[in-house]
């Protein structure tokens, strides 16, 4: 990996500011490279991390068991990890010097079609959840599915108790009508926790602007991901980053930009996952490898924002105060 000079603003700024990723996948068969992924990204100045503890692929007893023993592990190594439930247990674990990790969703299978576990997950510490992951679910169609069907009514049901309970709406991988569906039944910020914009790289995977705009007119935050087929031609670089951030901050603002790496460290399973399930990834992937923005690479994203006259208040907005605010509104105890 090329290494950059990076000022000593850049530097500074990036050292203070909570860096925040939104999505990392972290479901139990990912296992290769698994143990040396998070200490990079402590290593790399990331103040929280969301880890995927489950998805669509996922079924009710898999996703509870692999909660069980990512609680279980960052207990035990307490002297570098810290459970973050809520905003001040991420600032917190910054003054510590501690990595913040917490749970996410991707996909609302592992409900097994029962509302009362959206609370269940909520106290085990799943904090945001998608609607459904490419395909169709019981919620509604996924952004690769043949059909474009909106929220179901089981679907509405699981956005309104998201919402009772303080579990933050996630429109990532959703279809487009579903996703509008969201906003208009959410009384909650729905956020975007990785996606990019189709107007910068049309791909099936990113969102118009019309859901750009209804995101942040709800007051959500759109996650930036550094998945290389989703930002350009394979460009999984912090230039590529930089022209989703750019657009979107032409278009709603920086305060409705956040960032949701979506790195992938278990490269080959990934490839046979999606050899091996083509249906869930139908469309706009080129043939592997692919490109992924590293978290080595995060004070490069901070150093190119503050070349293209982004104020130190703006960066830290994009790199994690976004998240927060949205979290501090949503989250509760």
């Amino acid at each position: 990996m090329p290494r950059w000079n990076i000022s000593t603003e850049a530097e500074r700024l990036h050292a203070d500011a909570i860096v925040c990723d939104m999505t990392l996948p972290w479901e139990w068969n990912f296992t290769e490279n698994r143990s040396s992924t998070l200490p990079r990204f402590a290593k790399a100045g990331i103040s929280f991390v969301s880890l995927t503890v489950a998805g669509d692929r996922e079924d009710l007893e898999e996703a509870i068991k692999t909660i069980a023993v990512e609680r279980g592990m960052i207990e035990t190594k307490g002297d570098r990890y810290s459970f973050a439930i809520s905003v001040a247990d991420i600032r917190r674990a910054k003054r510590e010097g501690k990595l913040a990790l917490g749970f996410n969703m991707q996909g609302t299978n592992p409900l097994d079609g029962d509302l009362n576990m959206v609370s269940l997950y909520y106290r085990l510490g799943v904090r945001h959840m998608l609607m459904a992951y490419n395909a169709k679910n019981r919620v509604g169609d996924g952004c690769h599915e043949r059909t474009d069907g909106g929220l179901s009514r089981f679907g509405v049901s699981v956005v309104q108790e998201m919402n009772r309970v303080g579990m933050l709406v996630d429109c990532s991988h959703t279809g487009y009508k579903t996703s509008m569906d969201v906003f208009e039944v959410s009384t909650s910020p729905v956020i975007f926790s990785h996606s990019n914009a189709k107007a910068v790289w049309n791909h099936d995977r990113n969102i118009g602007d019309d859901q750009i705009r209804a995101c942040a007119k709800s007051g959500g935050v759109i996650g930036v991901a550094g998945f290389g087929p989703i930002l350009a031609d394979n460009d999984g670089s912090p230039e590529a980053m930089f022209r989703h951030i750019d657009y979107l901050s032409q278009l709603v603002g920086t305060q409705h930009i956040g960032i949701g790496l979506d790195f992938v460290y278990f490269e080959q399973t990934m490839y046979s996952l999606v050899t091996g399930r083509p249906g869930l990834y139908a469309r706009g992937y080129r043939a592997p490898p692919w490109q992924f923005v590293k978290p080595e690479q995060m004070p490069r994203l901070t150093e190119i924002l503050l070349q293209h006259g982004y104020t130190d208040n703006h960066v830290r907005g994009v790199l994690g105060e976004n998240w927060l605010r949205v979290a501090e509104q949503v989250w509760r105890q």
